[in-house]
């Protein structure tokens, strides 16, 4: 607990931001008389420095929102209908286990399946919080590849587990490139630290398809169109390569497959990428010759850089861009992925891989309708689910079939949730969740080099429980016993990271009970880090790998429970490349002569994914649903500003208010993720495609064709 202002009836609280985000947010909670009175952020944390988002101001008016579930429900009404009558917690988890049980009795665990993913990104609470009951069970095991899986794999495969550069360094950098990422409205914090270098002379350039917030605020905005970046970054290295910029020490001592990558760069032109991309090939060899010689030269890659078919193969070409000039020698240079790479979490130990019986199946959440609706020629269909930390309705592509899955009366469906959801309205059993000031964890970092710990400091109200606790209870009744299941909370984050490792020295969980956060250790801090100015690249040769021989597809083992069974195993190309988009007027124009436009489907600024689109005030300040379209396409279909529209392909449909704007190219439309169904016609992930991208089985978000007309 943090110091105690005089009013002794107030308190504060060490808290960590839940949500879906790279900041992850030390923060501040205020309790006075056991209620929570506001949540500001931690002014000492060297990063978050005590600022918060839009999405998170006003956090502690959800804790005590109207709307929230407060009691177990069981469904009384149709499917979806929201007909539920209250239940106690005794005839909720006896209602589930003896459901589970008879399941199990008929068609083996392999017909009950999880479905979570980073609606809270704690380690108790989390994405892989109930990974070890459901292994414990032997259900099937579920791939969970909404954001980042492919980014992961093309990242693993070229430097291996490693943070990258630090993203406070980028406070050094002198030519940033923000890669495919609103840092805006989705790594503000980070922003800021970017928006500093660039106040004193630091080159900002941002690479994305329509002019997003953070692109407004670049020195320059490269726009390709959707799904050719790794057209572009090919092409960087063909300049970089053919006019002398490398650095061919760095190359020489620290990488591996330099030959057989300049070979394949030879006919990756800037004129060969104009073609693909519609940047001209004189703004290419600009980009490519300025990175090259601006030391020390960013890179910031965004997830929505794999969100084509070919999106992974455009992140190896990117990552591969920094061994090539020998950024990663200077402090400040070469490229960011995901810190948490170096984070101490033992992902074993909280997921109990060890559990799961040999042969158990996969299936991935991306395809969940294709799973419901016995599209998929599963061995053992699935007739339960339980879902938690994720709202599947809104965040799934293919949502329509997602809806005919949810409707059959055959399927048991369990959701722990804060609000009626999309997906809860679906259940048979709803269970209420509790919030983050009411539970202790540990919050996950993906974006910066910090441990964040939570605090509980309040009750929940009414009757919600944490979920590890939902869990807890449930292994109870099904008579599991492993140490899991019988671990605190306070336990578990003693049992879940790795205290003992270099990066945690002098770091313990007392030590974050008392600050709220720590810098992780061992490679040294903000103005002294150059992970890699000697190679010790965490790779089989401890190189950079633009060559990988014998490279086979898989997904990084915290998205699928840490199992290794049933890997995707494709052969992957050895070099990086670039790989044409499904839907694209250039690759498929049959389909684009009934679909003729792009979409592109980016996050909110007002939400996290879907939370948030059910509060009143977060909806004023995002707005209503809408679609953005250039002039040319809008008088093309005589649409008007504020029209109701109708996007449409044949996956399904949604509607939205037209927004006429510049911001989008001729032939791309944008529409946010997150809005709920339930409070609109359609969402935008009705018209996306389940197909995975080229690697990590990652989405294919921004490689959808679609029509627009009046609504």
């Amino acid at each position: 607990m943090m110091s105690a202002p005089t009013d002794s009836t107030v308190q504060t609280f060490h808290g960590g931001c839940p949500h879906d985000c790279p900041d992850t947010c030390s923060m501040v909670y205020t309790v006075k008389d056991k209620k929570l009175i506001s949540v500001t952020g931690n002014t000492s944390h060297p990063m978050t420095r005590g600022g918060l988002c839009v999405k998170l101001k006003d956090y502690e008016k959800r804790h005590y929102h109207p709307d929230r579930l407060l009691y177990p429900l069981k469904r009384i009404g149709p499917k979806g209908s929201k007909q539920f009558k209250r239940i106690s917690w005794d005839e909720a988890l006896d209602e589930i286990t003896s459901k589970w049980k008879a399941i199990i009795d008929t068609d083996g665990p392999h017909a009950i399946m999880p479905n979570s993913y980073l609606g809270n990104q704690g380690l108790v609470h989390g994405l892989n919080g109930g990974d070890a009951f459901f292994n414990r069970m032997g259900a099937t095991v579920c791939e969970r590849t909404f954001c980042g899986e492919g980014s992961c794999t093309a990242w693993l495969l070229t430097v291996g587990p490693t943070a990258g550069v630090d993203p406070e360094s980028f406070a050094r950098a002198k030519y940033i490139v923000i890669w495919a990422c609103n840092s805006v409205s989705t790594n503000l914090h980070h922003w800021h630290i970017i928006h500093e270098a660039q106040k004193r002379g630091a080159k900002v350039v941002v690479v994305d398809s329509y002019a997003s917030k953070t692109a407004k605020e670049a020195d320059w905005h490269i726009a390709p169109k959707p799904g050719t970046d790794g057209a572009l970054a090919m092409a960087m290295m063909n300049v970089i390569i053919s006019e002398g910029l490398t650095d061919q020490d760095y190359i020489d001592q620290y990488t591996v497959g330099y030959k057989e990558l300049a070979e394949r760069a030879k006919t990756r032109t800037p004129e060969w990428a104009a073609e693909i991309t519609g940047i001209s090939a004189d703004d290419i060899r600009k980009f490519a010759r300025e990175y090259a010689t601006t030391p020390p030269a960013a890179i910031r890659l965004g997830v929505a850089l794999e969100r084509s078919y070919g999106g992974s193969q455009a992140i190896r070409a990117v990552t591969s861009l920094p061994a090539l000039i020998g950024a990663w020698r200077h402090v400040g240079g070469g490229a960011l992925q995901f810190p948490v790479w170096e984070h101490p979490y033992k992902f074993d130990v909280i997921s109990r891989p060890d559990l799961i019986p040999e042969g158990t199946p996969v299936v991935n959440n991306l395809q969940l309708g294709r799973v419901l609706t016995g599209e998929l020629d599963l061995k053992t269909p699935i007739k339960s689910m339980m879902v938690w930390n994720t709202n599947p309705l809104t965040q799934a592509p293919e949502t329509d079939k997602i809806v005919k899955g949810l409707e059959r009366e055959d399927l048991f469906l369990v959701v722990a949730e804060h609000f009626m959801s999309d997906t809860a309205a679906y259940a048979d059993i709803v269970l209420p969740a509790a919030m983050g000031a009411e539970m202790e964890d540990m919050v996950l970092s993906w974006g910066h080099l910090y441990l964040t710990y939570n605090e509980k400091c309040i009750d929940p109200p009414g009757e919600a429980i944490p979920n590890n606790e939902i869990f807890r209870q449930l292994a109870k009744r099904m008579g599991y016993t492993d140490d899991n299941f019988q671990w605190n909370d306070t336990e578990c984050l003693e049992n879940y990271v790795d205290w003992n490792s270099a990066t945690c020295d002098g770091i313990d969980l007392d030590y974050l009970r008392q600050h709220g956060f720590a810098r992780l250790k061992a490679f040294g801090d903000k103005d002294t880090r150059a992970r890699h100015a000697k190679g010790e690249f965490p790779t089989p040769t401890g190189k950079c790998h633009f060559l990988v021989e014998g490279a086979k597809n898989f997904v990084a083992g915290p998205f699928r429970q840490m199992y290794e069974g049933f890997q995707p195993g494709e052969d992957l190309d050895s070099l990086p490349d670039y790989v044409p988009s499904r839907e694209t007027p250039a690759t498929n124009p049959e389909l684009a002569a009934k679909y003729p436009l792009n979409i592109i489907s980016p996050k909110s600024h007002g939400f996290l994914n879907s939370c948030y689109a059910n509060v009143t005030e977060k909806i004023k300040g995002q707005g209503e649903q809408f679609v953005m379209i250039n002039q040319l396409d809008a008088t093309a279909r005589n649409i008007k500003a504020g029209d109701v529209v109708k996007v449409f392909n044949d996956r399904g449909a949604f509607e939205g208010v037209a927004r006429i704007s510049d911001d989008v190219n001729a032939g791309i439309v944008v529409a946010t993720l997150g809005y709920w169904r339930q409070l609109n016609n359609g969402t935008v992930n009705c018209i996306s495609s389940a197909e995975f991208g080229d690697m990590g089985h990652s989405t294919t978000f921004s490689d959808n064709l679609v029509e627009v007309a009046l609504g």
